[in-house]
């Protein structure tokens, strides 16, 4: 992990309505991390996700990628400067292949369009990366089947290689074993855990076990606010997160 701040939030807030979401927040994630953000529901996490990924615009406060303020940017300007997401409810195009789907993102990623993009397989350059990410996710055998056909686990699996077809440099993965058994998501961590260190990533997750195995840093957030940050062993210790996110005064673990 460097020592250089990808992403910082400087006091950022989201109303709807009368109703604070989040609640002037802040905090930076180290280029290189597996950075976690956990907190009970109604903590603001899901809110927090969409004002970082750009599906939400923030009230107040700033975002920065890399320096670069980006808080006013549109999802596909945040992609073109290195942020790609997964999200709890699919957007894979589900009567189309495997290998399609990856293909279409790395087109868009490479500026191609979309035009014929059915005929893609002369673009031997994209497909060999498309193949190579699929490989790279688990699903190496699975090239020509329809999305549709997957199951669970293994679009899961789908959706990390279609965000990494983007060439991102910060992954954002918005509880991404949200319905998984627990075997598919001992490989989804694994697979999370290898990706090169390059990649930067930013989880949201309510499976305690996945994200102490995983993350370098967790952030916790209660009622909209930014409780604390830091190490997995700093957060099981908290008596606050103890207090606020789990209501017991017995370690998490």
């Amino acid at each position: 992990m460097s020592d250089i701040d990808l992403l910082e939030l400087r006091g950022v807030s989201k109303h709807f309505g009368s109703f604070t979401a989040v609640d002037e927040v802040s905090l930076t994630v180290r280029a290189g991390a597996r950075h976690a953000i956990i907190g009970p529901n109604g903590a603001g996490k899901s809110t927090l996700f969409g004002l970082v990924s750009g599906t939400l615009a923030a009230g107040t406060g700033t975002i920065l990628l890399d320096g670069r303020d980006v808080t006013r940017l549109p999802v596909h300007r945040r992609v073109a400067l290195g942020t790609a997401a997964t999200f709890q409810h699919s957007s894979l195009f589900m009567r189309e292949t495997v290998l399609e789907n990856v293909l279409l993102a790395a087109l868009l990623r490479s500026g191609a369009g979309l035009g014929g993009w059915r005929k893609v397989s002369a673009r031997t350059t994209e497909l060999a990366r498309a193949r190579t990410l699929l490989e790279r996710v688990g699903l190496p055998d699975r090239h020509d089947l329809a999305v549709g056909a997957l199951s669970h686990g293994e679009r899961r699996q789908l959706e990390v290689a279609v965000a990494l077809a983007t060439e991102p440099r910060l992954l954002l993965l918005d509880e991404p074993a949200a319905g998984m058994s627990p075997a598919e998501t001992q490989r989804l961590t694994e697979l999370i855990a290898d990706l090169p260190e390059e990649v930067t990533v930013l989880l949201i997750e309510h499976d305690l076990d996945m994200v102490f195995e995983l993350a370098d840093t967790v952030t916790v957030m209660h009622l909209g606010r930014h409780l604390t940050t830091g190490t997995p062993d700093h957060v099981r210790a908290s008596a606050e997160v103890r207090r606020a996110y789990l209501g017991t005064t017995e370690a998490a673990s």
